[in-house]
């Protein structure tokens, strides 16, 4: 993955998921409430981006972005870990 994606809650929530790729070459998922919490995961593997950006906008669509995230990734078989946050 080359580029950036980033996605935003509807309707005027400040939940952000985002996608990036480290200085490392490795993709990275980031998470930021607009408030007082930011996370960042390193995504383990090689896995299609498009499954990524899928799992990604399921879960900033929900009232309870974290766990729905873990649960699409853990549909996807997409294994993270977390780095900071």
């Amino acid at each position: 993955m080359g580029y950036q994606a980033s996605f935003h809650g509807p309707s005027g929530s400040t939940d952000f998921l985002g996608l990036r790729t480290s200085r490392m070459g490795t993709t990275e998922i980031v998470y930021d409430d607009g408030l007082s919490r930011r996370m960042i995961w390193r995504v383990a593997g090689n896995i299609g981006e498009m499954a990524l950006i899928d799992a990604l906008q399921a879960a900033v669509v929900s009232s309870r972005v974290l766990p729905t995230l873990y649960d699409e990734l853990q549909k996807r078989a997409i294994r993270i870990d977390w780095i900071d946050g």
